[in-house]
């Protein structure tokens, strides 16, 4: 769709590349919970002579008291945005929120940095989320209807162990990889493209995904 992802351009010779053409990106953001700023008026955060601005609807007597954005600096590096949003997650999940993913494909330096965080179940609402301060001369806006945060639900006590690799396992892998280089010509013979900055692209990795889900889905 149309965005901060790109245009909606299709994957052909000549076309400029996206960040929603890669799939393992576009996978990425959809999986989870997209914030949108809630209020009617834009709100700037920047920061001048070391000292933030916040520049909104702040004291126009005409707007209402509960379409003021609540936001404050929370020390000299980072500022708040107390959303009082309660998300419900049960027992041995929790509430992971991070900088939205178009903080990746922005050039602007506009995008609001939010700092990550893990809430638990047991912790009733999400009283505030932080924020990065911009840097000096920068500008960090919220706009109405506009992504400003990531949300996805994660396990609250995942305990990872790294482990080395029977011979055997690394062996396979290995021998996918061979097999996925080797075979790249034909899995992409009618989906390789050249973008508009001579950048090639093929669609080795999408055909494969589309292979995956059909056979799980059986």
């Amino acid at each position: 769709m149309p965005g901060w992802a790109g245009e909606q351009v299709p994957r052909v010779d000549g076309s400029h590349e996206y960040p929603w053409h890669c799939i393992p990106f576009s996978e990425y953001t959809r999986g989870g919970i997209e914030l949108c700023y809630p209020y009617a008026h834009e709100l700037r955060i920047s920061m001048r002579e070391g000292e933030m601005w916040f520049e909104g609807e702040f004291e126009n007597p005409d707007v209402p008291e509960d379409e003021v954005p609540p936001f404050r600096g929370f020390g000299d590096d980072y500022y708040t945005y107390q959303i009082l949003l309660d998300l419900k997650v049960e027992e041995g999940w929790a509430i992971k929120t991070e900088t939205h993913p178009r903080f990746y494909t922005d050039r602007t330096g506009t995008v609001p940095i939010a700092v990550p965080a893990v809430l638990r179940h047991w912790w009733p609402m999400m009283f505030f989320c932080v924020f990065k301060a911009p840097l000096e001369g920068q500008t960090h806006i919220f706009r109405p209807g506009e992504p400003f945060l990531h949300v996805s639900v994660v396990q609250a006590d995942q305990k990872l162990e790294l482990t080395e690799m029977t011979a055997d396992e690394a062996a396979e892998r290995e021998l996918q990889s061979r097999r996925i280089y080797a075979s790249r010509a034909t899995l992409s013979a009618d989906t390789h493209w050249v973008s508009s900055t001579n950048t090639a692209f093929d669609g080795t990795y999408r055909r494969l995904a589309g292979a995956a889900r059909s056979v799980k889905t059986k």
